[in-house]
């Protein structure tokens, strides 16, 4: 029987767990001749082609030649294809722009549109493998995802929507109930590359990850048991005015569960979705707009760690230079790849104080043209804890990263090498890595505040931040890798991380191999 004294979320944490005792136990051989399609397909519908809108000079009514190349930029960026090779089965392998665990790519893009002047109203889905557009659907749908979304105010300005979506069984054929943490970090990767792609569109995404979920599946036309929608992405247009919307709050309160059945390992991954999700009956507040961030920290106390008499290493630093008009940053996320192997040596101190400053303080970086602003779920309940194995100018150890006084401090210092190859499952990652950065949580009191669908916020504003990093890391010619699988409660243990952070993902960063 399930433990009924602890939240829903906890107990899907705990059931999916890795330990040294039993996962050995768990293990499974992998059955390839079933192995899922990381691509959905359609038998009727229409293809709009987003090919001949990557090539600038794409002749046509200029207004509309551009829009049409705004929106083929913006969709390659986010989740189009950047590499394929052959497979010792004979298949064709695909690498997309936002990364995936185990090249599953279990997230899904669709675009509903209000009725533009390209793209008529009704329900698209992003095929990644043609850079097109299948219409699906030809309908006047955006009074019911108005009301799905339950009249969030960025929805009464936009034309076009973005809904990305989690295909269970793609990341479940490998990694079975655990596999809904792997989902939930994918999707935020996507958002992290649509954040971005975004800036070189002048599109400005406003994220909903509160919704009636029934309503989203019923309007998109899911099989709930096969694919559940994560968020809801209104696209602002900045090139007009009217367009230029204030932020509303991304995700609001819903109850905690500690009453709940016991069901099977397999079952637990659809039956955790499920049960979190929020009913169209629910009495839901009303969109509050979300305080912008601070462009400087005015209080150390806001960060939640700040342990007596440690080393402080300060981290301000000159922000990374991302040149004119952003050209690099689009080169670097279509050339980003997933480091397989470190060479083990040294990164500088100001690389890694860089790599935190752009994933961090994304307010530094609106002189350049981003968005000193973007949307996250809660990302305030995530910390950041950065194992120090090789980094010049930076003794060996653990230490917490305290992102409004902008500094570094002291948990433990030691040469975690050894320990960080254990907890990586033997991932040589872990090993080689000049520094490991560690996502964490207090999963029990962010239950407490926003409900067991917390879960999914945690870890999609983990992967949306690690994708920042996995870029900025790119772009100074840094190997970065991020890692899925590890044994939960020994990471505590070892690095010295207080026992009620739960650690949601982990980074690695070194020299490429």
């Amino acid at each position: 029987m399930p433990d009924t004294s602890i939240p829903l979320a906890q107990h899907y944490h705990d059931r999916t767990k890795y330990d040294p005792e039993t996962l050995s136990a768990k293990a499974r051989t992998l059955d390839f001749a079933h192995q899922p399609v990381p691509f959905k397909t359609y038998q009727v519908g229409v293809e709009v082609d987003l090919k001949p809108y990557l090539d600038s000079s794409t002749t046509g009514e200029q207004a509309d030649a551009d829009e049409w190349m705004r929106l083929s930029r913006l969709l390659i960026n986010a989740y189009g294809l950047t590499a394929k090779f052959p497979t010792p089965t004979g298949q064709t392998f695909y690498l997309r722009s936002a990364p995936s665990a185990g090249g599953l790519y279990p997230a899904e893009l669709y675009l509903v549109s209000r009725g533009t002047r390209l793209l008529p109203a009704g329900l698209y889905n992003y095929q990644a493998r043609t850079h097109s557009l299948w219409r699906y659907w030809d309908d006047h749908n955006w009074p019911a995802l108005q009301q799905a979304c339950f009249w969030h105010p960025a929805l009464e300005a936009t034309q076009m929507a973005l809904v990305v979506t989690g295909v269970f069984f793609r990341s479940a054929w490998r990694y079975q109930d655990r596999a809904y943490r792997r989902i939930c970090l994918d999707v935020g990767h996507l958002l992290g590359n649509i954040e971005l792609a975004s800036v070189l569109t002048d599109y400005r995404p406003h994220l909903i990850a509160s919704f009636a979920d029934e309503l989203m599946a019923q309007l998109l036309y899911l099989d709930p048991d096969q694919e559940g929608a994560m968020a809801v992405l209104p696209l602002a247009d900045l090139l007009a005015v009217e367009q230029n919307l204030p932020h509303f709050k991304s995700v609001f309160a819903t109850p905690c569960q500690t009453d709940f059945r016991a069901v099977p390992d397999g079952e637990l991954l659809t039956y955790f979705h499920q049960s979190t999700a929020i009913e169209v009956t629910q009495n839901i507040p009303k969109w509050a707009l979300r305080p912008r961030t601070e462009p400087e920290p005015t209080n150390p106390l806001e960060d939640k760690y700040n342990f007596p008499f440690c080393l402080r290493v300060p981290t301000p630093t000159a922000p990374i230079a991302w040149g004119e008009h952003l050209q690099p940053l689009e080169t670097t996320i279509l050339k980003r790849r997933s480091t397989r192997k470190y060479s083990g040596g040294a990164i500088s101190l100001e690389a890694l104080k860089q790599l935190l400053d752009f994933t961090y303080q994304p307010h530094h970086y609106h002189d350049q043209g981003f968005d000193g602003d973007p949307d996250y779920c809660e990302v305030d309940l995530l910390q950041t804890f950065v194992v120090v194995s090789d980094v010049d100018g930076l003794e060996a150890g653990c230490y917490y990263y305290a992102p409004h006084c902008q500094e570094l401090r002291q948990v433990r210092f030691k040469q975690f090498r050894r320990e960080l190859h254990y907890l990586c499952l033997g991932q040589e990652l872990g090993r080689d890595a000049a520094a490991v950065l560690f996502h964490t949580a207090d999963l029990q009191a962010a239950s407490q505040a926003y409900g067991d669908r917390v879960y999914r916020y945690l870890h999609m504003d983990a992967g949306h931040l690690a994708q920042r990093l996995n870029l900025a890391a790119i772009y100074l010619g840094l190997g970065v890798s991020g890692i899925g699988g590890f044994f939960d409660d020994q990471v505590n243990d070892v690095l010295g991380i207080p026992a009620d952070e739960a650690v949601i993902y982990i980074t690695t960063l070194g020299q490429p191999g």
